[in-house]
């Protein structure tokens, strides 16, 4: 099997590096350009193109990889299929038609559940138990090509999206190589996915961070885990914006107007949720300040019951 690999983020390096181990390295790796970043804005790779790198495999880097001369270059390699993982560009019909058993996409859901580009953030926002990972052939349209295989993961109480992206990441490395073992052997049947069952995860926005006290402190619990570390989740507080680092719903009920400051309870920063609900601030951190307690922050900004959040 001639292999084409197609990556960018961290989420892609295990799949990479699980291909080289079992025996289908690629003849090429493709990734985005370099992009300035940090204070000093110099150039920096994206995670797969140092790891390619550092491994010494042949790297592309296109701006854009539907131009005539990028497959070109691909044609000369005369891949069998090409692996796509995170990669961030849309793929035009002639270039999912170049390798000869096409584009094989790992996306991290059970499609058709959470279609997009926030799959996992979009599971644990939602209070999912569970969620997993799915490779499919890709299409035109957006995940919505025939599935392959598909391998069920449960999510943990407290987990956080970098955390539940990263156990994803190490299965979808090996759902990766077991679909091209397969598809090698000629011993894979693909399904097509049920529109009637699809959902979608949109790309989130600075929007998604801002914390609605009309839901439910189950729901803020579950978005913030969901929107760590971005956009993460602020509100306002006397004038000052305030970014919760962590939360935890807290037990009992309250008629209070939903943003209002119940007072201290069990250590925590409780305020009033939308159906009654109560969440507990557990850790928050102002502007140009160090993340602080509840109790610290509760006494540093002398807070009295009956303050409003948002």
């Amino acid at each position: 099997m001639r292999t084409i690999f197609f990556g960018t983020p961290d989420f892609a390096v295990p799949t990479l590096a699980a291909m080289v181990n079992a025996g289908f390295a690629p003849e090429q790796v493709v990734t985005r350009p370099a992009r300035p970043a940090g204070r000093g804005h110099g150039l920096q790779q994206p995670p797969v193109a140092a790891w390619a790198t550092a491994h010494d495999l042949p790297v592309l880097q296109p701006e854009s990889v539907n131009r005539k001369a990028f497959r070109s270059q691909l044609r000369e390699v005369a891949p069998d299929v090409a692996v796509v993982v995170a990669f961030g560009q849309i793929f035009k019909r002639r270039l999912l038609d170049l390798p000869r058993f096409g584009c094989v996409n790992l996306h991290a859901s059970l499609l058709p559940q959470y279609r997009g580009a926030a799959p996992i953030q979009a599971a644990l926002a939602a209070g999912d138990s569970a969620t997993g990972v799915t490779t499919m052939m890709m299409t035109q349209g957006l995940d919505s090509g025939p599935i392959l295989l598909q391998e069920e993961l449960q999510i943990g109480a407290t987990e956080t999206a970098p955390e539940l992206s990263q156990r994803l990441a190490e299965r979808g490395a090996h759902i990766v190589t077991t679909t091209l073992r397969a598809l090698a052997g000629g011993d894979l049947t693909a399904l097509q996915q049920s529109e009637e069952l699809a959902s979608y995860a949109p790309q989130l926005t600075k929007a998604d961070g801002i914390v609605d006290w009309r839901r439910t402190a189950g729901e803020t619990y579950n978005r913030l885990r969901a929107f760590t570390p971005w956009p993460g989740q602020t509100t306002e507080l006397q004038g000052k914006r305030v970014k919760v680092l962590w939360c935890l719903p807290l037990a009992g009920t309250t008629d209070q107007q939903p943003g209002t400051f119940l007072g201290m309870r069990q250590g925590l920063v409780a305020v009033a949720c939308g159906e009654n609900t109560i969440l507990g601030l557990e850790r928050v951190q102002l502007p140009s300040k160090k993340p602080v307690s509840a109790a610290d922050f509760a006494n540093g900004e002398r807070l009295s019951a009956g303050l409003q959040f948002g």
